[in-house]
């Protein structure tokens, strides 16, 4: 994507992320991401089954990446509200309880703030 094209969007992709949810979209069918900034993973963007993760009263929708929805908790939120999410994928093994751990590859949030 250019960055004109995501300029106001608050959360998007790299093309070497979109391809790996792609090809775990392939795997495991519809997917959700949320970024928690909880304990294990900190606040690592975590991928799951669309229908294995159930959404929180407090989390918040930032947008799709790659045709997938993408919800932060509202307390990560409050911290990167001004903030552009940059969804990335990196070599290494990320957690066991996101599917692209089995890959080699773990997703990583990058940001930029917003103006």
């Amino acid at each position: 994507m250019s960055e004109l094209d995501t300029a106001n969007e608050k959360v998007t992709a790299t093309e070497a992320a979109e391809a790996l949810i792609e090809s775990l979209k392939a795997q495991h069918g519809p997917l959700l991401f949320h970024q928690s900034g909880g304990c294990c993973d900190g606040s690592a963007p975590m991928c799951y089954p669309r229908d294995e993760f159930r959404i929180g009263d407090r989390d918040v929708y930032l947008g799709d990446i790659a045709g997938t929805p993408f919800y932060i908790g509202g307390d990560q939120y409050a911290l990167w509200a001004h903030t552009q999410l940059i969804i990335d994928v990196v070599p290494g093994r990320g957690s066991g309880f996101s599917l692209e751990a089995p890959e080699g590859k773990r997703f990583i949030t990058r940001s930029t703030v917003c103006t």
